[in-house]
């Protein structure tokens, strides 16, 4: 008898309650092994593109001064100084400073970076995972659905995938602390990781799903 390809998982309401069960694929959510040179290197690629190289220090040209030669080349028994916008001076430019150019993009193949989130979403499902038949709300109300997530026993941080239509709930959770809101196309191997629970639509599911088979 051939093995399935998928497997049953619960589906709970925003109030906890049970809404029936949905199908997972066991490519995505059921990997065994752990992959952690592949989820380690995913990781180090989203923080380091996340970078936005704005340090800057200023070279000797650009520092303000020098315009005079601090003292006479001879005769004062001091070091010859030609200008005190010199590295060494207090107050003067940096040498190897840096100059707000800097790169620090680097690349992950696609194949391992999608090997790497199936793997973390694979250790979701053993721990941590729920999915939710909706989260539709009828009103914006930070109130309401924090009573309701408080329902779903979350405790830490939560990563909740959901829908941009799904504006009120979205609009809702935006001042309720460790709470990260994500489309599901822009679900990311270090958010997952980062989260202590996952909280995702189930229609964003075959979503992911689909990214990633």
């Amino acid at each position: 008898m051939a093995e399935t390809k998928s497997f049953e998982f619960p589906v709970v309401t925003l109030a906890g309650e049970d809404a029936g069960k949905v199908s997972l694929s066991k490519e995505v959510f059921k990997i065994k092994d752990d992959n952690r040179q592949a989820v380690l290197d995913a990781i180090l690629t989203e923080r380091a593109n996340a970078r936005q190289a704005t340090a800057k220090t200023k070279k000797r040209h650009e520092v303000s001064g020098g315009g005079k030669k601090p003292w006479r080349q001879k005769g004062t028994g001091r070091a010859r100084a030609g200008s005190n916008r010199s590295p060494i001076w207090v107050g003067g430019g940096k040498v190897f400073g840096p100059d707000g150019n800097q790169n620090y993009t680097i690349s992950q193949n696609k194949k391992a970076y999608a090997l790497a989130l199936k793997t973390v979403l694979s250790q979701k499902a053993i721990k941590g995972l729920i999915v939710v038949d909706s989260f539709k709300v009828a009103e914006i109300s930070t109130k309401a659905v924090k009573a309701d997530l408080d329902k779903l026993g979350l405790k830490g941080k939560t990563l909740v995938v959901a829908a941009p239509s799904d504006e009120n709930f979205i609009l809702s959770v935006g001042n309720i602390a460790n709470v990260k809101v994500v489309s599901a196309s822009n679900v990311s191997v270090y958010d997952v990781v980062n989260a202590q629970n996952l909280l995702v639509g189930k229609d964003e599911v075959k979503v992911i799903e689909g990214g990633l088979r």
